[in-house]
């Protein structure tokens, strides 16, 4: 049976923007210092806030969220932490009406509350923009990472705080390259799992700092 503090929650998080006022869960860190390596956590001294907000109560326990910010970055066996405001969020962009995929400031997340255990799934799409041709019509197009985070909190109603206690995380890689004249001119390189490890699996990792997100 769940606590009075529990269902305190639910219900606040129920309220979401729009007719009532917002309810987010808000993380104060430190920005990433390296923008784009997942296995880096040395953060800069310039502060920055990962909050999620809720946007609409889907119902079940589900809710439709926005992150700002970015995601909290850290690696096994290590106390750094910092939030990555990058890969985190990504990039969105069609060429007709964007032109070059911009930057986002926002980017849409869904969460799963019981009253006990939080759940975020991130996705999010990050790019070098690095495209180019040659004098002689080889090209390659932007490295395109595909990413995915889903994060796992622990809820202490006593202090109204979200403890972070695991991220599952994985990038996806997607490449053309080629060119015009030869025999195969496009060589697609499309990979689920852009793996760094010898075991070429997604990654769990739990933070050996104390990461918690206060209730607003």
């Amino acid at each position: 049976m769940m606590k009075i503090g529990q269902l305190l929650i639910i219900a606040l998080f129920a309220t979401f923007s729009g007719n009532a006022l917002a309810v987010s869960i808000v993380y104060n860190g430190l920005k990433c210092q390296n923008a784009t390596d997942a296995n880096d956590p040395r953060p800069l001294e310039i502060s920055i806030q990962s909050r999620f907000e809720v946007v609409e109560d889907v119902g079940s326990g589900l809710f439709r969220l926005s992150l700002t910010g970015g995601l909290p970055r850290f690696v096994n066996n290590d106390q750094n932490v910092c939030i990555d405001s990058d890969t985190a969020i990504g990039f969105s962009g069609i060429p007709a009406l964007d032109g070059l995929p911009q930057r986002l400031d926002v980017i849409d997340a869904t969460g799963y509350f019981n009253g006990q255990d939080l759940v975020v799934i991130v996705n999010s799409i990050n790019t070098d923009l690095s495209a180019g041709r040659t004098n002689f019509s080889g090209f390659t197009t932007s490295i395109v990472l595909p990413i995915s985070n889903t994060l796992i909190f622990e809820h202490d109603p006593q202090t109204l705080t979200f403890k972070l206690t695991k991220i599952i995380h994985n990038r996806g890689f997607v490449r053309t390259s080629g060119a015009t004249n030869s025999i195969t001119p496009f060589l697609e390189t499309i990979l689920p799992i852009f793996g760094d490890t010898n075991e070429n699996k997604h990654k769990i990792l739990i933070p050996l700092s104390n990461i918690e997100y206060i209730l607003e």
